[in-house]
């Protein structure tokens, strides 16, 4: 099903318009499974303004604009730092084109580029989710931040979630918890492992982030065999844009063993999407080295009656809290297709049948043998 070329015709766009509806509020989405309609490859090395484009992590979208914003996450090394807005149209319930409209640049608190590692190591920012606020028509970004300990050099940077305008500006940050500071002993986020999926809720009051990996002082990284691996969840106040609660949630395991055994391998979350109550999606994505493609599982997920563990300094040393409740709604593994590095989830337009639509988008790592991939889902109600 997958297409490689991307037309740059307008005609084609505002046909394709005439198939979708207006986006409605996403507080009401209803689940009770997804039905895979389309998957579309953007191809390798696409060259957009004088840019890559690749390394796609997050996917939004702009329902009255029907635009769609895409964080990429090179850090600053092939290109600056920067997201990109495009257009995906659909036709007879598949994805007819994508068409890249605007490549933005990220800027920092002193209205500069974002440098790459040879210029500024310890600033380099490493961008993985965005999603739009439509009540601010602004955007808001986040950053992992860097943890290299070794014999050569110690680099420390914090994670970052950032508020900013259409043209990239930095308007203003969000307070971290203690918890999310990098630091030098084994305390605090893990390398790689930090600030991923990212999601309004209850009409943009709150803005929820998650660590892709357990925090150290909370438990193991996610292993094949059940660890009890634990995440955080934080809920931020967006007025006040402070840290209000947390939430544990329990990962899988690692969906499968790596060639050789002791290779890398990895399970975590790297996005999320708020549904309405409490409720929402969760991409967990699994990677095993020795199998290229990934395990990618979507969880519904339930906040009601998770405990606050704000106070919970260690989630190994207090162990009665209540996590999220999950249940699976789709394990990718049994569609039968290739599924690559998804990173990035969100709604998108409504059908003919006026079913709600689902798009996830796949980061292909800048590498020639991965897949930026857009897949396109219908929402079963």
């Amino acid at each position: 099903m997958a297409k490689n070329t991307i037309y740059f015709f307008i005609l084609l766009f505002c046909i394709s318009c005439s198939s979708v509806k207006k986006l409605p509020s996403s507080e009401s989405v209803a689940i009770s499974r997804l039905k895979l309609l389309d998957v579309y490859d953007i191809p390798y090395n696409y060259q957009y303004n004088n840019t890559t484009v690749g390394g796609l992590s997050s996917i939004d979208y702009n329902a009255k604009t029907r635009e769609y914003y895409m964080v990429c996450d090179d850090r600053s090394n092939i290109n600056p730092a920067r997201f990109y807005t495009a257009k995906i149209n659909l036709n007879n319930d598949l994805i007819d084109t994508i068409i890249f409209t605007a490549q933005t640049f990220l800027r920092n608190e002193k209205n500069e580029l974002y440098p790459n590692n040879k210029q500024d190591p310890k600033n380099v920012p490493d961008p993985e989710g965005m999603r739009y606020n439509s009540h601010k028509k602004e955007l808001i970004w986040s950053s992992e931040g860097e943890r290299i300990i070794n014999s050569k050099d110690t680099i420390i940077s914090n994670p970052s979630i950032n508020v900013i305008d259409k043209k990239g500006n930095l308007k203003s940050s969000f307070v971290l918890p203690q918890n999310l500071v990098m630091q030098s002993v084994e305390k605090g986020p893990r390398q790689n492992g930090v600030l991923e999926g990212m999601t309004f809720g209850e009409n943009n009051k709150y803005l929820f982030v998650n660590v892709e990996e357990a925090l150290y002082e909370d438990g193991p990284r996610a292993e094949t065999e059940p660890n009890k691996a634990f995440v955080r969840f934080f809920k931020f106040d967006v007025a006040s844009q402070k840290n209000i609660a947390q939430y544990a949630y329990e990962l899988d395991p690692v969906a499968h063993k790596p060639t050789p055994s002791n290779a890398y391998k990895v399970n975590g979350i790297p996005d999320i999407l708020y549904l309405s109550n409490n409720k929402m999606l969760v991409i967990e994505r699994s990677f095993s080295t020795g199998r290229l493609p990934c395990t990618i599982k979507i969880y519904l997920a339930d906040l009601t009656n998770a405990t606050d563990i704000s106070e919970n300094v260690s989630l190994i040393k207090k162990t009665n809290f209540i996590p999220a409740n999950k249940k699976l709604l789709l394990n990718m593994d049994s569609l039968g297709i290739f599924t690559d590095n998804i990173e990035g989830v969100t709604f998108g337009p409504r059908l003919k049948n006026n079913h709600q639509t689902l798009l996830f988008i796949a980061d292909n790592n800048f590498n020639s043998f991965q897949r930026s991939q857009v897949f396109l889902f219908e929402i079963i109600p």
